[in-house]
């Protein structure tokens, strides 16, 4: 997931047509609808489902980087079939980089790349985004859904500062069904911890240009998984992997 320029084809999605598909399908499951903010011509979405009881809050984000269409495309078809229910409550931001989605860029209009400005908040998509996450409570999980393009396999990095229970291990078993996993020692520039697993410095005071996760863990939630599918390997079997590691997550996560 690095900051060079993907040589992969590129892959723009009609993004009116998919956040009318979540605006549909949320409608359907029950979510409050919320237009957190614009980027130019689209509204920056926010789909939440509370429920009643003790039970998880657990946020999901996908489409921060325009040249990484299996996130949002994941989460829609885990929306359709109906995998955000009463086990939780959901926050949902499916389609944080409308215009680069769009145009099948990493980047905003403006060329910036959103998910390294979440710590000075220059760009207005992030602004917006955090406003609307400072109005939430607490989450127990967070799962940021990426592509990397210079990846072989599947790889994960969990930010987990109090050693709670974690989840990488099943994300990886599960992943491993559909997609080979990342075995390289050093992944997108840090050494990894176990196959497909990069456990990070996570204080956020040792970070600088700080990505959407080292956010969430300083303000939000003291487990974040950000989880990366290789962007090489055709969209459809990325979509699938994707599903499953989050599913796979939200099964040790959220019990009915």
């Amino acid at each position: 997931m690095s900051g060079m320029v993907n040589p992969l084809p590129r892959t723009p999605l009609d993004v009116a047509r998919l956040l009318a598909q979540f605006r549909t399908h949320a409608t359907k499951a029950g979510f409050r609808i919320e237009d957190y903010g614009r980027a130019d011509a689209f509204p920056l979405l926010a789909l939440t489902r509370r429920v009643a009881g003790i039970k998880p809050r657990i946020y999901l984000s996908a489409g921060i980087h325009g040249d990484e269409p299996a996130p949002p495309l994941a989460l829609l078809e885990l929306l359709q079939a109906g995998c955000f229910d009463d086990r939780a409550t959901w926050f949902l931001c499916p389609v944080l980089n409308p215009i680069g989605l769009q145009n099948g860029h990493r980047e905003d209009a403006a060329q910036r790349d959103l998910n390294r400005d979440y710590q000075d908040r220059h760009t207005p998509e992030v602004r917006q985004h955090t406003a609307w996450l400072e109005r939430q409570p607490p989450f127990d999980l967070t799962l940021c859904l990426h592509e990397d393009w210079e990846s072989h396999g599947f790889y994960l990095y969990e930010l987990n500062p109090e050693s709670r229970p974690g989840l990488a291990d099943a994300m990886i078993d599960a992943v491993r069904e559909v997609m080979p996993i990342e075995s390289a020692d050093v992944i997108d520039g840090r050494k990894a911890d176990a196959p497909g697993i990069i456990r990070p410095v996570s204080d956020p005071l040792l970070r600088q240009n700080w990505p959407e996760a080292i956010y969430l863990r300083h303000f939000h939630t003291t487990l974040s998984y950000t989880l990366e599918t290789p962007s090489a390997l055709p969209l459809e079997t990325r979509v699938a992997a994707m599903r499953l590691a989050v599913t796979t997550a939200l099964k040790h996560t959220a019990r009915c």
